[in-house]
């Protein structure tokens, strides 16, 4: 019993020291390090003291900068889970992170890049810094990072956008690599792979249709106010969606003969539809009803919101869908709302509608969907007619009668 009372006294006679400062992170343990326990384990960062001849001997000022130098290196691995790497010269996960959307935001401005479509490049970026750590090293990631980062992406999301999240992953490294930023690709693994496609028809078949019948949607046209009565009428004319309709200029529009001519803003492929009456008839009152711009960078624009500003636009941290928000209480409000269906719903009914029509090559172009054929190559122009003949199906499909210009809505 004496042994260990002595043993004990010698070790309470260890003069610890005292934390520099209140808010100091660490506290001494007996072994002459500093300490912090983090999600359960105790983790060592530098020295107070060194054992000299089985005594411990305090280091200068008690390595307590050295220590919290340390501790800040590794916190934020350390907090999230994540295993701490040596830190080296080269660039970082932040760094790569920050230069790929300084590029996309060019890009952005410049009208190359859908406003969507830097939402989730944003959406991934912040995804990556969060998982691997800002100040992770580029060239340190390995085929378990990646690994654990699809197992996080796949918690979040279904299949489909797993899949499209990945390639954006794939695309920031790429970018890295094509601008000198990082010498070498990442090693992603055999595991950071989009799902089959297996796994991908097996999710459809779970799904409801996005399909809303037509008695359905002649509830939703005799219920939307002015402007969106214009747009439900744009999306099942010439399956226009939220971005085309908030982005529509007015001289994409021929009302006096019917017709839209309108490269589609996320690709720019080519886009002519002739415009039944009833959608003719609703655009003219939307522009009659307008408010005013709330500059002339809105001034063209076919709809605006209720302070003048484009219905879909990317804010500081945030992008706003006024298209989208609005017809979902309009789905509210009669009962028809259920998960999955939205604005761009009515896209697919188009297609849906004007397959039966027979004629793809017609429904690509009012569409804007790339035609990869060889026949596309040396197809010069389609006509009207064929045009004309697609969205007078979709009409008798959804007011009961063939012809576009006596059709059952005023």
């Amino acid at each position: 019993m004496s042994q260990f009372s002595g043993s004990r006294r010698s070790r309470k006679a260890v003069d610890r020291p005292k934390k520099p400062y209140k808010e100091f992170p660490l506290s001494p343990h007996a072994s002459g390090a500093w300490q912090k326990k983090i999600r359960g384990k105790v983790h060592y960062f530098g020295k107070w003291a060194h054992r000299v001849k089985g005594k411990l001997e305090r280091v200068p000022c008690d390595g307590w900068e050295d220590a919290l130098r340390l501790y800040k290196e590794q916190a934020d691995d350390l907090h999230s889970g994540r295993k701490p790497r040596v830190k080296s010269d080269g660039l970082n996960v932040a760094e790569l992170c920050n230069h790929f959307l300084t590029s996309k935001t060019r890009k952005r401005d410049a009208g190359e890049l859908s406003v969507r479509m830097y939402d989730e490049y944003e959406k991934i970026t912040d995804l990556l810094i969060k998982e691997f750590g800002n100040t992770r090293i580029v060239d340190d990631l390995n085929a378990e990072d990646f690994s654990k980062l699809r197992a996080e992406m796949a918690t979040r999301w279904g299949p489909i956008r797993l899949g499209n999240s990945i390639t954006r992953v794939k695309s920031v490294f790429k970018f890295g690599i094509e601008n000198g930023l990082v010498e070498r690709m990442v090693r992603y693994g055999s595991e950071f792979k989009k799902p089959d496609k297996s796994v991908l028809r097996r999710h459809k078949a779970k799904q409801p249709p996005k399909m809303i019948e037509a008695e359905n949607l002649r509830k939703l046209i005799a219920s939307a106010d002015t402007a969106m009565k214009a747009m439900v009428l744009l999306g099942l004319n010439a399956g226009l969606g939220n971005q085309d309709c908030a982005s529509l200029p007015k001289t994409a529009l021929n009302l006096k003969d019917g017709w839209l001519d309108y490269p589609r803003p996320k690709t720019g492929i080519s886009r002519r539809c002739p415009l039944w009456m009833e959608t003719i008839k609703a655009i003219k009152q939307a522009l009659e009803d307008r408010k005013d711009p709330k500059n002339n960078d809105y001034y063209g624009l076919v709809f605006l919101s209720e302070r003048g500003t484009q219905c879909v636009r990317a804010l500081k941290t945030s992008r706003v869908d006024l298209v989208a928000i609005q017809f979902g209480k309009l789905l509210k409000k009669l009962g028809l709302h259920r998960e999955g269906l939205g604005f761009y719903t009515l896209r697919h009914i188009f297609r849906t509608v004007a397959d039966a029509a027979r004629d793809p090559v017609a429904i690509d172009l009012i569409m804007g969907h790339a035609d990869p054929s060889m026949g596309a190559h040396y197809r010069e122009r389609i006509d009207d007619a064929r045009l004309q003949a697609v969205v007078d199906h979709v009409h008798g499909w959804l007011f009961g009668t063939g012809d576009h210009k006596e059709g059952g809505v005023a």
